[in-house]
Formats: C-alpha cells, structure tokens, sequence
C-alpha cells in the first residue's frame, strides 16, 4: 500500500470527474491521502471531501505562504479557530515561497513561526512549501530551536547539504514527481539519504511524473513515483511502499484516525 502525503484532491481540476480520479488511485494501491489546506477559499471544499472519504483522506490546516497577503493575520486566526474544535493529521502546507512575490516575505516568516509554534503546542507535524526559500526556513526552524518541531519538506527540491541540514532538524524529505524528471536532479541526493526519512507524494494536480509531465496530476501516478525511487535505491517498488509507508504512519501518527492502513 502506498500513502500520498501531500496532495489536493479537493482542487477544482478535479471538478468534472473527482470521483473517477480517487477510483483509480485506490485501484492503483494508494490507501491513505493526506489533504494539505490552502486558506479560506479551498476550507469547505478540502473539509467536505475528507468527510466523504474518512477511511482514504486525512485533512490538515494551515496556511499557504502564497495566501499570506495583507489579510494573513485573518487567515491566520481562522487557521487557529480551526485547530481548537478538532484533531488534525498536520499543520500544512505551511512555509515560504519566493518564486512568484517577495512583497510579503516578512509576513511569510511570521506566519510560519507562528504557525511552527502551534504544532508544538498541538504536538503536530508540519508540511513545508519551500519554493526558492529552503535557507530561509532552515534557519528560521533552526531559531525556533525546539526538538519537538517535525515535519516533511514537501516536494523537496534542494541540494544535498539543504538534505543534510533537514535531516539533521528530524525533519523528512517529501518526495514527488520531480524524481522522474530527467534533469530534476534528485537522484544524487536522495540515493544515500535515509530510507526511514523519505515520503512519497504527488502534489495533485501539481507537478506530474513522467510520461505525464505538462498534464493534470492525480494520486494514481503515485507508483510511478514509487518505481522511481525503487530504481534509484536499488529496491523492488513494493519495498519501496513498505518503507514510506511506515515512514508516514510514524511522522503522522497515522493509527490514531480511523484509515485504512495495512495490519
């Protein structure tokens, strides 16, 4: 079985045929999808597909580093109302991106210490968005400097000394169809990196693997993802599954919810 950790199912891409595209990723060995939230535009959306799926799909909360705006404080206060009523997989997707704007960056770095301060209360885990920002939020975790701070890099993208820096804050790597690019560039870096701290996952409908790049993603592709890492580690695909498996039962304490996981 195969869990995706990070991937927006509820996303209006999906609009036309949701329910066919979830079909085929339980069919394709995907068990468990975890629901990373955006702001307070994609909540109800994100809330009412969970409650549909409660057996295949976990949500978290938070908020995205590309909704911090001049509202962020608002967004972060409807993010804080949530966490109090309810018990949450994560706090996501959570973090900085400086690709698109860097208007905001100060409020991105508060918004994410604030919001790295509420899963050490909480006693969550994070998923990170660090587009064009993996420094920034290295050190930013480091300053906070509280062991009790874990998480995923999502869709990491970095080098291996940024690899290295992450691991060595207890942090996972999430790895997605960038894999499978052919100069995506991650195989150097996670060829040597801890099995125990590697998660598998699509970023649906984000960032398609190969041969689908430039289309739609979806969960389904999740064992192409899995296939490639096999080859990179030099492991069948279904050992492959066992290990980021286990790895995201771990990181997300994923027997405490009432999901289908492998006995």
């Amino acid at each position: 079985m195969l869990i995706d950790t990070h991937t927006h199912l509820y996303s209006d891409k999906f609009a036309s045929d949701r329910e066919e595209m979830l079909k085929r990723a339980w069919d394709n060995g995907v068990g468990v999808a975890l629901l990373p939230a955006i702001d307070r535009s994609s909540h109800a959306a994100m809330l009412a597909l969970e409650a549909a799926h409660p057996d295949r799909c976990l949500a978290m909360i938070g908020l995205h580093p590309v909704s911090v705006g001049a509202d962020y404080e608002e967004e972060l206060a409807e993010v804080e109302r949530y966490l109090a009523q309810r018990k949450w997989v994560a706090i996501g997707e959570i973090g900085m991106d400086l690709y698109w704007d860097k208007s905001f960056q100060a409020q991105q770095e508060e918004a994410f210490v604030r919001q790295c301060r509420w899963a050490i209360d909480y006693d969550l885990p994070i998923s990170i968005h660090a587009r064009e920002a993996i420094d920034n939020l290295l050190e930013l975790i480091e300053g906070i400097g509280d062991p009790r701070l874990r998480g995923v890099f999502h869709c990491f993208t970095g080098d291996e000394r940024q690899a290295a820096r992450a691991l060595d804050l207890g942090f996972f790597l999430g790895i997605g169809g960038v894999v499978t690019f052919k100069n995506g560039g991650l195989g150097p870096v996670i060829k040597d990196f801890p099995k125990n701290r590697v998660l598998l996952e699509t970023d649906s409908p984000y960032l398609a693997p190969t041969p689908h790049r430039g289309k739609r993603n979806e969960t389904a592709y999740l064992p192409r993802i899995a296939e490639k890492l096999g080859e990179i580690w030099n492991l069948p695909t279904t050992e492959v599954g066992r290990i980021t498996t286990e790895n995201a039962r771990q990181l997300f304490d994923l027997d405490q919810f009432a999901v289908s996981l492998p006995n």
